[in-house]
């Protein structure tokens, strides 16, 4: 009797300490759960996130599309300042310029400025000037200035007013070296110069930008 009773304790307690283990067992996974849980929240959490910006880009999207559409100009005046049609233009101080790859004389590139419903470039300040100069140095460039009709009487071809106006002649010039030098170019230092005007040099354009252009001729 004594050694049944004593089987059944040992049995009772090797059941007991086998349902502790298995107990402790699963409480040791609890942090584990919550863990896995606390991640799958954010996995969820950051999927609604992203899917809540791609529905925000969407709309900002159909957004421009329908902006566009309304007024494609004004668009593509963003993106395009001097107008997509007219990209190798550079932009500045609220004009479009055009730097020529090709030496010409003077009268021809004004001829190729007209046509391009332009201007030679007509230099009012020093911040064009420095611009400009940039741009052009260690080459020359025709500009829109010239004594043509009586010597040293020089006229900008908007009618601009020479004698109050901005200058940056080099030092010496002009000079009518040969009496033949009548037309105004940017030296290859950026400053100016009087120069043959039959003889090839580059040349910049100058024009108002499309909208301030488009402005002025309903105004007028």
């Amino acid at each position: 009797m004594v050694s049944i009773g004593t089987g059944q304790g040992a049995m009772a307690k090797h059941k007991l300490d086998s349902l502790q283990g298995r107990d402790f067992v699963q409480k040791s996974f609890y942090p584990i759960y919550a863990l896995l849980g606390l991640c799958f929240l954010l996995i969820v959490i950051g999927f609604a996130v992203a899917l809540s910006k791609v529905a925000t880009v969407s709309a900002e999207l159909q957004q421009m599309r329908a902006n566009r559409t309304k007024d494609p100009f004004n668009h593509d005046l963003k993106l395009f300042p001097c107008g997509p049609d007219n990209r190798q233009w550079e932009y500045f101080g609220g004009k479009c310029y055009y730097f020529s790859l090709q030496a010409i004389g003077w009268h021809e590139a004004r001829s190729q400025c007209e046509r391009k419903h332009s201007q030679l470039v007509v230099i009012d300040n020093l911040a064009e000037q420095n611009f400009l100069q940039m741009r052009t140095r260690n080459e020359r460039f025709w500009i829109g200035l010239h004594d043509q009709r009586t010597e040293g009487d020089w006229k900008w071809l908007d009618g601009k007013n020479y004698l109050t106006g901005f200058k940056n002649w080099r030092q010496g010039e002009p000079n009518d070296y040969g009496q033949k030098e009548d037309c105004g170019q940017l030296w290859i230092s950026g400053e100016w110069n009087d120069f043959s005007c039959t003889s090839p040099s580059f040349f910049v354009c100058e024009k108002s930008l499309p909208g301030k252009a488009a402005s002025a001729g309903r105004r007028s």
